[in-house]
C-alpha cells in the first residue's frame, strides 16, 4: 500500500508534467529516497535537501534566527520556512518541507510531544498543503510513517489541483 502511495504520486505528477523537491529536516532524506523509487522519477523527482541541523536551515533555506528561536525548528512556521527556502536552491514546481520531533532531546513539550511532525507543500506562491501529526513508535517508525503521511498530502492535494501546462 505505501510504495503504491508514492507510485500513484510519481504517476499523477509525471502526468501533470510537475517536478518537486524536498527540504527534510526529521526525515533526513527519507521522502526525497522514497519518491527517487518510483517508477517515473526522473520525470518528476528534482531532488532534496536534508537540513536536519538549525544551522543548515540558516544558511542554505535562509531561515532566521529569530524565528528558529520564537517557533523552534521544529515548528509549522519553520516547516514553511523551509519549503519556501528551498525555491531559491532548487527550481520546481512544488517545493515541500517537514520538519519534527522523531526522538527525545529537540524542542519537545506537553502539547508537541516526540511523534510531533509538520508538512508543508507549496505550489509556486501558494500552499498545497499544511499539516501537523502525532506519530507513535521508534524513531524509524516515526519517519516511516512521516514520509508516507507527506505522500499522501501530495496526492490528494495533486487529485485537487488543476494545473495550467
Amino acid at each position: 500500500m505505501e510504495r503504491n502511495t508514492f507510485e500513484e504520486c510519481g504517476q499523477l505528477l509525471a502526468k501533470n508534467k510537475l517536478t518537486i523537491a524536498c527540504a527534510e529536516s526529521a526525515t533526513a532524506g527519507q521522502l526525497t529516497a522514497a519518491f527517487s523509487l518510483s517508477e517515473r522519477s526522473g520525470d518528476f523527482l528534482k531532488g532534496g535537501l536534508a537540513c536536519y541541523d538549525a544551522c543548515v536551515k540558516e544558511e542554505l533555506l535562509k531561515v532566521s534566527q529569530e524565528l528558529l528561536e520564537k517557533f523552534t525548528p521544529e515548528s509549522a512556521e519553520v516547516t514553511f520556512a523551509i519549503a519556501t527556502g528551498l525555491m531559491n536552491l532548487i527550481s520546481a514546481d512544488i517545493h515541500i518541507g517537514i520538519t519534527g520531533l522523531t526522538r527525545p532531546g529537540g524542542s519537545e513539550t506537553a502539547e508537541k510531544p516526540v511523534g510531533t511532525m509538520f508538512f508543508c507543500g507549496m505550489f509556486g506562491e501558494n500552499k498545497l498543503f499544511e499539516d501537523r501529526q502525532v506519530f507513535t513508535g521508534s524513531q524509524q517508525e516515526i519517519v516511516r510513517q512521516a514520509t508516507v503521511h507527506t505522500a499522501k498530502l501530495l496526492r490528494e492535494a495533486l487529485l485537487q489541483l488543476k494545473p495550467n501546462k
